[in-house]
């Protein structure tokens, strides 16, 4: 047998076969055939898949979970140009599909589009080719390929069209690029204004609206405008509006023509062309609230400009927009009202509307149900009062104030914030203040301050500071609970609230019960953090401060340690020690209610007559014990006046007896302080008589000297037991506050605080100032020389009184005894 051996390879056959009809019954084989080699079998299949998803949305569903989308993105760049055709076809209707589109994205097909799209001259390839870039160009990162693969000139070329479809397509990408601002600049550089006027001539409505909507967005750009201007655009534009076949159109044209008209230069020329008074005639424009509509609008884009004005007021346009709101339509309405904010800014404008009763007009709009429309009214009477006495008053004769109060309780945040800022221009003057307050106003914005919203906190904070130059206003918002909500402003990091609730605060801080609770409530320690603050601080929040501290001596005194001859002391004055700095200061009820403690006692004033002082019954026990003990070193008050005082004991056991007590709480009252208004009495019998100024001076200091211990050697100062008889008041008192005419023992800071009491009382100027160490002592401003009929001529100085070692003796500040009298040694 002889050797195998390895047979010779076959050459392939080089014949084919006989042509094989294929007749595809199932998506699935037709899917399939998109692979083949064979054009005529590519064609067929394209075509196939064409006809087969123009059916429906399940048809282009069916055919991307079977694999075709793939395939057609590659066939749309094969060589043979029906192959081509077909297959751009059955991509541009399958990307018509919401979830075709989305796997579109992932493909990355948009610079193979593009690419034949700006090669292509077959008009059916253009159609689906523009077809899928308008379903892909709704979402943004296919209008950034687009506009990144240079899109726009192909797209732009192509609204030169013959084919309305390829036109159609074409405006709708473009339409959608031009949504951001890159391509809205682009869609002018590449020579777009002239072919988008052109199709506004368009046999097809959908595209003249497309092409108007395009020239919204583009001709909001500076050079934009001027190319549309170059080009006439603005006189086409005006044809349109002139020709009742194009009605439809007019509301986006006028849109566009606002857009011409917002810049100060094209404005100008428009109405050198007459351009202006056409504009006028559409405002009037009967039976067209559409028309209507956006020519308010326009007019009111023309007015954002001060140059534009002045022409606008020249063609009475505010007589045409008051006839306006009166129309039936609530957009025209609605879009005038905006309007007349706008122009309000322009004094002449601001005045004409009052003159032509425009104001009462806006008034009755507040009673509309349009929530839109109320907040435009009162947009536009917040800008109509604004620095407008006449204006504000004209709203209240129109009954506007009530009107605006009713307001405040809606739901609709500008309406309120609007509300909130008229009344508050209103409020300027007392006949108008009185009768806003009348309706409720204090209460609806205690409410407007829970608010969130800015703006309504700035301007309802600012009405409130206007209202608080009424007593009856500042009385009600702190009935109404409104103090808290004021005081937690103050966290605020917006810069305006926070201003606005200083400039409230402030204004509510003159009512001395006010600024008592407001303290209480923290205001004193934020603003301090406010004024700690180099970005937060400002003129307002110190002035906020310095009110508070000025309605609240005895805070003023812990924190700053010095009260000034302009601060007078009144009955609830205490002294609680130097305070920090962020540390809340208690009131004097809060502190009346601990128990006793070691720290040294809180020194408190009352000068109340004993008639009119409601002690509470277990404290009565306890000052009279304390009374006794202490009448061997003091004086005594009157026979009479001890008489009287249990006569009224008398009567009210009897009283109490036949009436059960109340099983409420007695609200708290001061410890009567039947001492210090005996020195009072003394004070103004011996004092006053005294005709010189450093007489009266030395007197009243050797009668708090007299009254706290008499005169002590400094270097016996230490044995003086001063110290032992405070904590003796405490233990009888069973309180940690004493009334100072109760110490007969006192130092430097009691007596300096006895004298400040009795030269407010007396009318004598001094201050009060801490020291360190318990040391404290009171300025006088004296005339040196002999008293003369003009004092001007002569130099006041500056003393400090001495009150411990030689009671009645003037230092001048800064000397060495002053210096002395003021440290320790």
């Amino acid at each position: 047998m002889g050797k195998k051996t390895k047979k010779e390879s076959e050459t392939p056959c080089k014949e084919t076969i006989e042509p094989l009809s294929v007749e595809g019954k199932t998506p699935e084989t037709v899917v399939l055939l998109l692979s083949s080699p064979e054009e005529d079998i590519l064609v067929k299949a394209c075509e196939a898949i064409h006809t087969f998803a123009e059916k429906g949305d399940e048809n282009k569903v069916s055919l991307l979970g079977l694999g075709a989308l793939e395939p057609l993105c590659q066939l749309i760049t094969y060589n043979n140009k029906l192959v081509r055709r077909n297959a751009f076809m059955a991509l541009g209707i399958m990307a018509t599909n919401g979830e075709v589109k989305s796997a579109l994205k992932k493909i990355d097909v948009i610079p193979s589009i593009i690419d034949k799209l700006s090669l292509e001259d077959d008009v059916v390839v253009q159609e689906f080719a523009t077809l899928c870039l308008a379903s892909l160009s709704v979402d943004f990162i296919c209008k950034v390929q687009i506009f990144d693969n240079m899109g726009l000139p192909p797209l732009i070329q192509l609204l030169s069209s013959a084919d309305p479809d390829v036109k159609k397509n074409s405006l709708e990408i473009i339409f959608n690029l031009v949504q951001d601002h890159q391509s809205r600049v682009a869609v002018h550089e590449f020579g777009g204004i002239p072919p988008l006027l052109e199709l506004l001539k368009s046999d097809f409505p959908v595209i003249q609206h497309l092409a108007l909507k395009t020239l919204q967005n583009v001709t909001t750009d500076k050079d934009t405008r001027n190319t549309f201007r170059e080009v006439q655009g603005f006189d086409k534009l005006m044809d349109i509006l002139c020709t009742m076949d194009f009605s439809d159109l007019h509301a986006d044209a006028l849109q566009v023509v606002a857009n011409c008209l917002s810049d100060s230069e094209s404005f100008q020329l428009i109405h050198m062309d007459g351009g202006l008074t056409r504009l006028m005639e559409f405002l009037l424009t009967p039976n067209i609230p559409q028309i209507q509509f956006h020519a308010v609008k326009c007019i009111g884009r023309v007015a954002q400009s001060s140059e534009n004005v002045t022409l606008l007021h020249e063609q009475n346009v505010e007589k045409v927009l008051v006839e306006l709101l009166s129309v039936a339509d609530i957009g025209v309405k609605t879009a005038t009202c905006e309007a007349v904010s706008v122009l309000s800014f322009y004094l002449a404008s601001k005045n004409s509307f009052r003159d032509l009763g425009g104001i009462p007009a806006v008034v009755q709009l507040l009673n509309n149900e349009s929530l839109v429309l109320r907040e435009a009214a009162t947009q536009a009477l917040s800008d109509l009062t604004h620095g407008s006495q006449l204006n504000a008053f004209a709203v209240y004769e129109a009954g506007g104030h009530k009107l605006l109060v009713q307001q405040l309780c809606g739901s609709c945040l500008g309406t309120v914030a609007n509300s909130a800022a008229t009344l508050g221009h209103m409020a300027a003057q007392e006949v108008m203040r009185c009768s806003i307050l009348s309706h409720g106003a204090v209460q609806a914005l205690v409410e407007a301050l829970q608010s969130t919203d800015t703006q309504v906190l700035v301007n309802t904070t600012q009405c409130l500071a206007v209202l608080a130059t009424d007593a009856e206003a500042r009385a009600e918002l702190q009935s109404a609970g409104g103090l808290p909500s004021l005081v937690c402003l103050l966290h605020s990091h917006h810069k305006k609230v926070l201003h606005n609730a200083c400039l409230a605060i402030n204004a509510f801080a003159c009512d001395v019960p006010a600024a008592v609770e407001m303290c209480k409530f923290g205001a004193l320690e934020m603003l301090q953090e406010v004024n700690s603050s180099v970005s937060r601080r400002s003129r307002f929040s110190e002035l906020a401060m310095i009110s508070l501290l000025n309605s609240n001596l005895s805070v003023k005194y812990s924190l700053t340690g010095c009260l000034s001859s302009t601060d007078v002391i009144s009955d609830g004055f205490y002294d609680a020690g130097q305070a920090r700095a962020g540390q809340r200061i208690l009131t004097l009820e809060e502190m009346s209610e601990q128990p006793v403690n070691e720290h040294r006692p809180v020194i408190v004033v009352n000068t109340a007559a004993e008639e009119t002082v409601d002690v509470p019954e277990e404290r009565q026990s306890n000052a009279s014990e304390t009374d006794t003990s202490i009448k061997a070193e003091r004086r005594t008050p009157r026979k009479k006046k001890k008489d009287n005082k249990q006569k009224d004991e008398q009567k009210d056991e009897q009283k109490d007896e036949r009436q059960p007590e109340s099983p409420t709480e007695k609200p708290w009252r001061m410890m009567d302080d039947v001492l210090l208004q005996v020195l009072i009495k003394e004070a103004k019998e011996s004092i006053i008589p005294l005709s010189d100024e450093r007489e009266q001076c030395a007197a009243l200091a050797r009668l708090v000297s007299e009254a706290m211990g008499g005169a002590e050697e400094m270097e016996k100062l230490h044995k003086f037991p001063w110290v032992l008889h405070l904590s003796e008041l405490k233990f009888q008192l069973q309180s940690n506050v004493v009334p100072i005419g109760m110490i007969s023992k006192g130092i430097y800071c009691h007596r300096a605080l006895l004298f400040k009491c009795l030269s407010d009382c007396i009318g004598m100027s001094c201050t009060l100032v801490r020291g360190e160490y318990n040391r404290a002592w009171n300025e006088v401003l004296l005339f040196n020389g002999k008293p003369s009929r003009n004092k001007c001529s002569l130099q006041p100085c500056r003393y400090i009184v001495d009150l411990m070692h030689q009671p009645g003796s003037l230092l001048t500040v800064s000397t060495p005894a002053a210096v002395q009298y003021q440290t320790l040694h």
